[in-house]
């Protein structure tokens, strides 16, 4: 397995993992997640890919096939009030193929991720985790990651 960053030829893939991620969170939260829909928009995930501060990466097989990937945005808040310049890298969504999930894909991704972090000199690394998705909780957990703050709702 390669872990590169991802290209126009790996969209296609990209799509049918942010399926998957969909139908895990629809299962967890069908008040707030539709079982059906896209994130992106082709025009939308194209200029994602070439966005220098929203790097994408993926995980490959022998074949060249996306088993998985990581969305990055760089994030640092200059000027700020209330905030250091501190620079962030946030990973938006992490998603390894449901048939090779236990297979240390995702601790690949996130490890390249790391990486690409130290090289852009990010201060730390952030992400939000849905409680209806504890699997991916336990991921973080395991990679080190500690909870920052929390968000709670009320339904009314």
């Amino acid at each position: 397995m390669q872990i590169r960053k991802a290209e126009a030829k790996d969209l296609e893939r990209i799509d049918d993992l942010l399926e998957q991620v969909l139908s895990v969170h629809h299962k967890g939260r069908p008040d707030l997640f539709k079982s059906v829909g896209r994130k992106y928009t082709d025009k939308e995930l194209t200029e994602i890919l070439h966005d220098g501060q929203k790097p994408v990466l993926v995980a490959v097989d022998e074949t060249d096939c996306v088993v998985g990937y990581v969305f990055c945005l760089l994030q640092q808040h200059l000027d700020s009030a209330i905030l250091t310049d501190i620079k962030t890298l946030y990973i938006d969504d992490l998603c390894v193929d449901e048939s090779l999930r236990g297979e240390h894909v995702g601790r690949k991704l996130y490890q390249a991720a790391e990486e690409l972090a130290k090289g852009q000199g990010c201060y730390n690394i952030t992400l939000n985790v849905w409680s209806c998705n504890p699997q991916a909780a336990k991921f973080y957990e395991t990679c080190g990651f500690k909870p920052q703050k929390i968000g709670m709702e009320i339904l009314l």
